[in-house]
């Protein structure tokens, strides 16, 4: 049995992984980075970027359909699913390529196999076992399925959708977060029926009510049904589809049943709790500045319990590499992490929702502000209805922005660092937005708040 020491172990290659050994190799650490499968994770090969092409694909079918209105003569014939898979494949590799050429021109050894820890700061692989001074473990999430529901078949998760061959002609989604929602706008514009099944009151239950009564009724407009506060209770599959019961004693049929009820920590059978991780449920529990329970090992991504978000994994990865070498870097915030839901329309947020905020602050010491897209010169070019909201501190910072309406995820840069930074609507107000943009949006929400709206009705 081989011995490798190092400063730095990590076990997992994706967002969290990567991250922390392309920073560790920069700050003049020796680094093994053990992965599996292929570098990138779930976010580059079955998460992310594969299904935001698809939805490009779909956007590029809503404005073949919609062509006439701008005086395009078009004809929307059918999607060739063949000729999608190729485009998305080639965007994924193409990433895949530039990742693992950035990955090989560091001193980082990439280890391919399947890692275990066996130590406090050891992982083997095969019959080869990597020490490290420090050990990160991010070995990322699993779809989740509920108690007694198998995949298989026709009841299909994410990434088998992601592999579809076919254009289905009816799904049942379960599940109205996130990836329920992204894959129900996919399939819609695609000419899939869908119905979604969510157990919680509303779709997007994560995000600000206001947005989640936006998404609901802009589904509505796009044909997507959606059953909410109703729990699925049992799936039968026969030849030639599926028929789904509800515990109000519904039954729904469809073609097929994505099962989209969220990921859970991939941990199982890789020897943490064995070595005195302190686990919840799976979870790998960590103080604020990412160290588990055993000294020197730390965790990062969608282990950690919070956000399952690529770009919150790879924040983390960035922090515990300049943890161990002594940046004492600022912990992360997790209120500050933006998140993007990419359907149509998009939603963005950051911050405290207005339900939280008065929970924190009470309802008497916030404010909240609601600016129309159909005062915003672009949005009405694209066509696209929605909001940018705001919640503040009475006299004084922005505490959440929460957007709905064609591509606002392009917007969350901007309103991320309003949070982050703490600004107060004055000092937002003062800044020039382009015109015409969707960017003037965040200007003319922060100038209404501010007490002096413009082109507003406030």
């Amino acid at each position: 049995m081989a011995e490798h020491n190092f400063d730095l172990v990590i076990l997992g290659g994706g967002s969290g992984g990567y991250a922390a050994a392309l920073r560790a190799a920069q700050l003049g650490k020796s680094v093994a980075l053990i992965e599996k499968d292929k570098l990138g994770g779930t976010c580059l090969h079955r998460g992310c970027i594969p299904t935001k092409a698809l939805l490009h694909a779909a956007e590029v079918a809503d404005t073949v359909k919609d062509a006439a209105h701008y005086g395009v003569s078009a004809n929307f014939n059918a999607i060739d699913m063949t000729v999608v898979n190729t485009y998305r494949d080639g965007i994924v590799d193409k990433l895949f390529k530039g990742l693992t050429g950035l990955v090989n021109s560091k001193s980082i050894n990439v280890v391919k196999g399947e890692g275990r820890m066996v130590g406090p700061k050891t992982i083997q692989v095969g019959e080869d076992r990597y020490t490290g001074t420090n050990l990160v473990l991010a070995s990322g999430s699993y779809s989740r399925s509920l108690p007694g529901l198998e995949i298989g078949g026709r009841v299909i998760t994410s990434e088998q959708a992601l592999q579809m061959t076919f254009v289905p002609n009816k799904v049942i989604v379960l599940g109205g977060g996130v990836i329920g929602v992204e894959f129900a706008s996919i399939w819609r514009s695609f000419g899939t029926e869908v119905t979604i099944v969510e157990g919680l009151p509303t779709l997007v239950p994560n995000e600000d009510a206001s947005v989640s009564k936006a998404l609901e009724r802009a589904f509505r407009k796009r044909g997507i049904e959606f059953k909410t506060g109703v729990r699925f209770s049992g799936v039968q599959q026969h030849e030639n589809g599926v028929v789904v019961s509800l515990e109000n004693g519904e039954t729904l049929e469809a073609e097929l049943m994505l099962v989209a009820v969220g990921r859970g920590p991939n941990t199982a059978g890789l020897g943490y709790e064995e070595n005195g991780i302190n686990m919840d449920r799976g979870w790998v529990l960590t103080n604020e500045r990412l160290e588990t329970s055993v000294p020197g090992v730390y965790a990062a991504g969608d282990i950690v319990p919070g956000l399952q978000l690529a770009h919150r994994g790879f924040q983390q990865g960035i922090f515990i590499a300049e943890e161990i070498a002594g940046l004492k870097p600022a912990v992360i915030d997790e209120n500050g992490i933006p998140k993007v839901t990419y359907c149509e329309p998009e939603i963005a947020s950051v911050g405290l929702s207005e339900a939280k905020a008065a929970e924190k602050y009470g309802a008497e010491n916030i404010s909240t502000y609601e600016y129309n897209l159909g005062g915003n010169g672009k949005s009405q070019i694209l066509g696209t209805a929605g909001f940018i909201k705001l919640i503040r501190q009475n006299n004084g910072p922005v505490i959440g922005v929460h957007m709905i309406g064609s591509r606002v995820g392009e917007q969350i840069g901007e309103a991320q660092l309003i949070v982050n930074w703490e600004a107060y609507p004055e000092d937002v107000a003062t800044l020039v937005h382009a015109h015409p943009t969707m960017n003037e949006a965040i200007g003319e929400a922060h100038l209404a708040l501010a007490g002096k709206p413009l082109h507003a009705h406030a």
